[in-house]
């Protein structure tokens, strides 16, 4: 499957705001954003227009993408599972990708960014219910047990992450016990339990136009 490889600073700045694509680095003085807080390429310092409803809904598709690393196709075939779910199409949408493995291994502080958080799993350090999962993209369930376990290699970048996401709060749907690496998902998520402000609607509108 294809995967963004450029700039992650490009990316907020495009969207005009911190997604935090690099984790803990984006709150330093380095932060791309905070220097040039203007659209990427030879225009992007130029007056921004006004954005028509399209130019909305488009924006806050793109920024829900990026977030969570996701190519065009991918969230096409999430948005297409969560319509044909019963109750509200945005809310299901948000469930999928917080129910993402490399999702859940961020938010419990394994991982300063949910690009971090695919390698650790890619690279085969993830269990759930005891069984090696590799796939970022697999769908955690109510009850499902995770934990990390080493070889050779990964237990100190995986503590160092520990450490500097120490002040993050870990959401109430998970259960975490990061001296042994281990974790539980109590319940689903709920739309209460996302971190960051996003207006799914505008992405219904979107797609169902």
């Amino acid at each position: 499957m294809g995967k963004y490889i450029g700039s992650s600073c490009r990316l907020c700045r495009r969207e005009g705001e911190k997604l935090f694509l690099k984790g803990t680095r984006c709150s330093t003085h380095r932060c791309a954003l905070d220097r040039r807080a203007y659209s990427p390429g030879q225009h992007g310092n130029a007056r921004r227009v006004k954005l028509s409803n399209y130019g909305l809904q488009l924006r806050e598709k793109q920024k829900l993408k990026r977030i969570y690393g996701l190519l065009e196709k991918q969230f096409r075939n999430y948005f297409a599972k969560a319509a044909r779910r019963k109750g509200v199409t945005g809310t299901a949408l948000l469930q999928f990708l917080e129910r993402r493995l490399d999702n859940v291994i961020y938010q419990l502080g394994f991982a300063t960014s949910r690009r971090e958080a695919r390698q650790i799993v890619s690279h085969g350090f993830v269990f759930v219910n005891d069984r090696r999962v590799n796939i970022p993209s697999f769908w955690v369930k109510v009850n499902d047990e995770i934990s990390l376990q080493f070889a050779k290699k990964g237990k100190k970048n995986v503590e160092e992450n520990i450490e500097a996401s120490k002040d993050k709060a870990v959401p109430a749907w998970l259960e975490v016990d990061k001296s042994h690496y281990k974790a539980k998902v109590k319940r689903l998520p709920e739309r209460d339990d996302i971190g960051f402000s996003v207006n799914e609607q505008l992405i219904v509108e979107l797609y169902s136009r």
